[in-house]
């Protein structure tokens, strides 16, 4: 007769594991419902929290990302604290169990750098307040309306209706521009007239072009003569105006602008390139 020895071998380490078994609902079986009673009342605790302190935090009109943040971190910081506490009712070991946690994090920290530096970076835009949902803002190469801002990337719209995804540490890394972070903005044209046209004649048109759109009264728009150029005579137009209405003013200022001249009979000068021939 012939003995199965690796099946022998499987039969006393399942036996062995069996034995173990038995031991350990024998300590600490009744100790089982208790911790699943603890991590269930615990994380019903834990979203209890977060939705008071997230509605504390929206009464008081804060960043809405601010709160998403906050709601994340808190939730799970509660999580953890509820399953160590689970877990050591059942006879864990829970300091060993948080060297294990810790050597489990230090190991995905390092696989997961570029995610950590954004989440540091998601943490920084957001503590920091630098833009707001809404915003339209220019960061890490692309420009768009700021539609959420998460702990690892943040989603701008652009003008033309495409979602782009950048991640957080690629703002930071770059400078960033808020466009719509204050409530009014300056226009900046140059109109170049003729050498030959009259620059007083210019000056009232442009004017009255100005104080009849809807710029801001107060800082008062500045027109005046700022260069002597190549081909013409370049006049500086600077107005202010709310920033919700700055594209829509700017075009219609550039288009009224060029009708008045033409009114006046003043010359918008443009390049030219005189060939002469010589016959030799």
């Amino acid at each position: 007769m012939q003995i199965d020895y690796n099946q022998l071998l499987n039969t006393q380490e399942v036996s062995m594991l069996a034995t173990k078994a038995i031991s350990w609902l024998t300590t600490n079986g009744l100790r089982l419902p208790f911790a699943l009673l603890i991590f269930y009342f615990g994380r019903w605790m834990a979203k209890k929290i977060v939705w008071v302190v997230s509605t504390a935090m929206r009464r008081r009109a804060m960043d809405e990302a601010l709160i998403r943040f906050m709601e994340d971190i808190l939730y799970y910081a509660i999580l953890m604290a509820v399953v160590v506490a689970a877990v050591s009712q059942v006879g864990v070991n829970v300091a060993s169990f948080l060297a294990v946690l810790g050597a489990a994090g230090l190991a995905i920290g390092l696989a997961l750098k570029d995610s950590l530096s954004n989440f540091a970076s998601g943490v920084m835009i957001i503590m920091l307040r630098l833009f707001h949902v809404g915003d339209w803002i220019t960061a890490g190469g692309v420009s768009g309306t700021v539609r959420q801002v998460s702990i690892f990337y943040t989603r701008l719209d652009t003008a033309d209706n495409q979602t782009v995804i950048v991640p957080n540490s690629k703002i930071m890394g770059d400078v960033i521009v808020n466009t719509t972070a204050n409530e009014t903005r300056r226009i900046d044209l140059v109109i170049g007239i003729g050498y030959d046209d009259d620059i007083e004649k210019a000056r009232k048109a442009i004017t009255r072009v100005v104080e009849a759109s809807k710029v801001l009264k107060e800082p008062k728009p500045l027109i005046a003569v700022d260069e002597l150029a190549d081909s013409s005579v370049n006049f500086v137009v600077r107005p202010w105006v709310k920033t919700s209405e700055y594209w829509d003013v700017r075009r219609d200022l550039i288009e009224k602008i060029k009708l008045a001249l033409d009114e006046e009979g003043v010359n918008i000068p443009y390049p030219q390139t005189d060939v002469h021939l010589h016959q030799s």
